[in-house]
């Protein structure tokens, strides 16, 4: 029979479970199970940490709550982060934002009539009711450079 290998885990080692454990070392987070490292990341990268933790609940090496109390997070956010990646898969923490920072309703014809009322001296908040869209996304569009506010007085 062999020798058994207890777990040796370095001095400045979180411990999450009796065998799981997480340390940052020169700004990589590296997650340790019995002493080997299984997971890291760069200690910004908030994607890949929610997608880490999330592998370590579906492995059964933690549980939600081990979670929440090693990295001061929400239980609820932990389940979030679990469910997403159960039901969507990896992709779903990597894929790039479809929307790229842009309204979706605020779409080029909708630009164009909303335009055509500023030239003609409304206001951003009488359009964005009439438009059902909120006076800020008017107000950051004109922002943006997408609509010119007509400055001319009535």
């Amino acid at each position: 029979m062999g020798q058994l290998l207890l777990p040796i885990f370095p001095r400045d080692t979180r411990m999450i479970t009796m065998t799981l454990g997480v340390r940052e070392y020169e700004g990589t987070v590296y997650y340790l199970h019995s002493g080997v490292p299984i997971y890291s990341h760069e200690s910004d990268d908030l994607t890949k940490f929610r997608y880490v933790t999330s592998n370590l609940l579906i492995q059964g090496l933690c549980n939600n709550q081990d979670i929440a109390d090693a990295f001061h997070v929400s239980i609820d956010s932990v389940r979030r982060w679990k469910r997403k990646l159960t039901e969507e898969g990896d992709g779903a923490f990597f894929k790039e934002e479809s929307r790229h920072g842009r309204s979706h309703k605020l779409l080029p014809n909708v630009l164009d009539r909303i335009q055509g009322k500023l030239d003609v001296g409304r206001s951003s908040y009488s359009i964005a009711k009439e438009e059902g869209i909120s006076e800020g996304s008017i107000r950051y569009a004109i922002k943006l450079g997408r609509l010119k506010k007509n400055l001319a007085k009535k």
